[in-house]
């Protein structure tokens, strides 16, 4: 799914209404009748409803949804701000059609009005202000969303909650935004919504379709897109039946420190989950009985030292090469890691104790090679660019722009976890749950990118199937065992069902 900006939604308004064709009044009232029915589906009409309205569309969409709970019998308290004396046109004919039909109706034309009394059975309609804002909220409205944040009550808001802007709120005045409880947004979630730092204001998110032009969409080019089961089964490779091991690939993996096997051995077995032909491990020596115990099906390789990777190896007979889990940051690992990064000449995804010795010495970073694949998270983000950002879209913009300049594709991971291309597209992972948020489940994900590069995808198909199923496999497991205990081998544990969903 293509990721729209404000102007651009903006645009497939007009496209709409231009060649559906219908009247922007008309296309209004359909969205208000997808929001009143979302809405009583979730409350009775024993829930007493006030609705804040702003002077613009967002506005008169407000007053349309007041006006339908109403009529199904909802008491609806209404205000109006219409403080400068100037309504959108489909925003005044809305008030029109409401007055008389509401238990109460207040346009508020000066600053100064009575609050409302809003408790914990309150049901607040925020429509303020939506998609078309483009600055931070000040003045009265700004304090009217304070007021409104202060009180108990569950606010639903329509489209985008107040205050809010659609792409970058790095300048923003966050006391000034409505935090909803639930919003309720059209045609598709905006870019915003996709960061963890907006998660407060924006609640859980329900998209609404409301029959916006398809023409328009698949024409309109757009930076952003929201990874979908469909995309990834078009990418998903048969298997000949002919098939055998030495032609399914072979892929390397060089991790784990002494101390730190765990990490090599969940990626060991994601990587032997991933289709691909054989699996080897580079290991220290005081590492090895415990990696033939657990993992059977790979190959094992012993380094130099007992404790630490310390020397780059061959990696020629290699397809992919996955480093980086538990490996340790020690000087000589640290030499080694560059040593092999430099020889390497297949597939190479770079993750975990990699990552922050890259960061520890970043003039290496003009020496990798290009279509490298990077996996940070947060923290491994801002270690690898050198600064402290405000906002998750300014860590975002800089895993772009890295992306770019070293030709390279980072996933940097999280709820939406974004794989960034080296032409500046971004594509949003829509798998994955709040359970994996625990030790190990990235040591996960690289081997089985490290598998599916072996098996034979391109560096992009494989992020985009790999932090697809990563994040399918997670989901299966909540649904048997809930969020709370799980751990990342139980991601592995479900992967085969993932691909199994996916026709593989």
């Amino acid at each position: 799914m293509k990721i729209l900006t404000s102007i651009q939604l903006h645009e497939l308004d007009e496209y709409t209404i231009e060649h559906e064709p219908i009247k922007s009044i008309d296309l209004m009232e359909r969205a208000a009748k997808a929001i009143s029915r979302a809405i009583s589906e979730r409350w009775n009409v024993r829930t007493p409803i006030v609705t804040f309205a702003g002077p613009g569309n967002n506005g008169g969409d407000a007053l349309a949804v007041s006006r339908m709970l109403a009529e199904q019998g909802y008491n609806v308290t209404v205000y109006l701000f219409n403080t400068k004396d100037h309504l959108s046109e489909d925003c005044a004919i809305n008030r029109d059609r409401l007055t008389s039909r509401v238990n109460k109706f207040t346009e508020v034309t000066r600053g100064e009005f009575e609050l409302p009394t809003l408790t914990a059975e309150t049901l607040v309609i925020d429509g303020l202000f939506g998609s078309g804002l483009m600055k931070p909220l000040s003045g009265g409205f700004a304090s009217l969303v304070k007021f409104i944040n202060q009180t108990p009550s569950t606010v639903v808001s329509i489209d985008v909650p107040s205050g809010l802007l659609c792409e970058d709120n790095s300048n923003n005045i966050h006391s000034n935004i409505i935090r909803a409880d639930l919003t309720l947004t059209l045609h598709q979630k905006k870019l915003a919504f996709l960061f963890a730092d907006n998660q407060q204001y924006v609640g859980k998110v329900k998209v609404l379709d409301i029959g916006l032009s398809k023409e328009f969409i698949e024409q309109t080019n757009t930076e952003y897109t929201i990874l979908e089961e469909q995309d990834v089964r078009k990418l998903m490779q048969p298997r000949d039946d002919f098939a055998h091991k030495g032609s399914m690939g072979s892929a390397l993996l060089v991790a784990g420190s002494y101390g730190m096997a765990g990490a090599a051995i969940l990626a060991a077995r994601a990587c032997t989950r991933s289709g691909v032909g054989k699996v080897t491990v580079q290991i220290p020596s005081n590492n090895y009985a415990v990696m033939q115990m657990s993992v059977p099906e790979a190959l094992v390789q012993i380094g130099s030292d007992p404790n630490y990777f310390a020397e780059s190896v061959d990696s020629e007979p290699f397809d992919a090469l996955g480093i980086g889990p538990g490996l340790g940051q020690s000087e000589n690992t640290a030499i080694a890691l560059i040593g092999q990064l430099r020889r390497t000449r297949s597939a190479i995804v770079v993750d975990a104790d990699a990552l922050n010795i890259l960061a520890s010495h970043r003039a290496w970073m003009q020496q990798l090679p290009k279509e490298i694949i990077m996996t940070p998270h947060l923290k491994e983000m801002e270690r690898l660019d050198g600064n402290r950002y405000n906002t998750d879209y300014e860590l975002f913009i800089k895993a772009r722009e890295l992306a770019a300049h070293l030709k390279a594709y980072i996933i940097l991971k999280g709820h939406y976890s974004a794989l960034c291309l080296p032409d500046g597209n971004v594509v949003f992972n829509s798998t994955g749950n709040s359970g994996m948020a625990t030790a190990g489940c990235g040591d996960v994900l690289t081997g089985l990118i490290t598998g599916l590069l072996a098996r034979g995808y391109s560096q992009a198909d494989a992020c985009k199937i790999g932090m697809y199923l990563h994040g399918l496999a997670g989901d299966l497991a909540i649904a048997d065992i809930g969020k709370e205990s799980l751990v990342a081998g139980d991601l592995i544990t479900y992967l085969p069902t993932a691909f199994k969903m996916l026709g593989g």
